[in-house]
């Protein structure tokens, strides 16, 4: 048995298919199953189940999956407490309130079992303050938003499109609206200073459209109640508002004609280039928003896919 076969093993169960397994885990789907298969052969017992609807455990299965997840938690803890350069001490993160409700959970549980000398303290607000934050110096790293011309050679995390984020209680209404078509609905959004409103507001001047600005707030969650409430719309991202749109809370219409796409970065500060904690956390970033995209948990579009073209 070896250590590889657990961690492949664990997941497959934990993506309930093989197909996606592989894609997460970035291993041919044969490989997988053949590594599965040898370890049914040397338990001499059937450990997973495959039907039409994905793959569960059997009781041996289970059993195997607990103690494989104890084994590589063990193994984790144990590389970083040998290593000479263990990561150990306090990193801050800067994440817009958007990216946060996707990928702060995610990063707390990664960085608490992968990094278990590292404390991670983590500062959620609204693009313009981190921007400001984050140039004075006061987080070793930060997420942020950029269009396709200021990204500066930050690395990509994702890729996202923004929508009109609408009432629930609606008369039949288009799954896409048009740019041109925007200025109908009266509007919600961050203040002037923020980079999402910069972002959007630039195509929009670009193509000779206006948008109805009612209010302008600084607060995501201010926004989202004012459209579940039916008092305004919004331009907002996927990630602002997954929650909502699944309990039905809000409707998601695509914008289109052109589509407004801004990418998400990752910027460290300049003097923690070389801190061994910083770079421990920095690294675990893209693996975890490259999961919550193949899960479906985050809808954005990973750096290697085609991003939408506008001005």
């Amino acid at each position: 048995m070896e250590f590889r076969q657990l961690k492949y093993f664990v997941g497959v169960v934990e993506a309930g298919s093989f197909t996606k397994a592989a894609a997460m885990l970035n291993v041919a789907q044969s490989a997988l199953s053949l590594h599965v298969r040898q370890l049914e052969e040397e338990f001499g017992s059937q450990l997973l189940i495959r039907d039409r609807s994905g793959i569960s455990v059997t009781p041996s299965g289970a059993k195997l999956l607990e103690r494989a997840r104890t084994i590589l938690n063990e193994i984790r803890i144990t590389k970083a407490e040998m290593s000479n350069t263990a990561a150990s001490g306090e990193v801050t993160i800067g994440i817009p309130s958007g990216a946060a409700r996707v990928l702060s959970g995610p990063l707390l549980e990664a960085v608490r079992s992968e990094l278990p000398l590292v404390t991670l303290k983590m500062v959620e607000g609204m693009t313009g303050p981190l921007e400001e934050w984050m140039a004075a110096g006061r987080f070793n790293l930060a997420i942020l938003y950029r269009t396709a011309d200021a990204i500066a050679g930050l690395p990509i995390l994702a890729r996202e499109d923004f929508c009109l984020v609408a009432p629930p209680n609606l008369p039949p209404f288009p799954d896409v609206v048009a740019l041109s078509d925007l200025h109908a609905f009266p509007l919600a959004v961050p203040m002037r200073t923020n980079n999402v409103r910069r972002s959007v507001a630039d195509v929009v001047a670009q193509h000779g459209c206006r948008l109805d600005v009612r209010f302008e707030v600084d607060s995501l969650s201010t926004i989202i109640s004012m459209v579940t409430e039916g008092k305004a719309y919004s331009i907002l991202t996927p990630s602002a508002i997954h929650k909502e749109v699944q309990q039905g809370l809000v409707r998601m219409v695509r914008i289109v004609d052109p589509v407004i796409t801004r990418s998400v970065v990752l910027a460290v500060n300049p003097k923690d280039e070389s801190s061994p904690s910083v770079s421990a956390v920095r690294k675990l970033i893209p693996g975890i928003v490259r999961e919550l995209i193949n899960s479906g948990h985050w809808l954005a579009k990973a750096p290697t896919e085609p991003a939408s073209v506008h001005p």
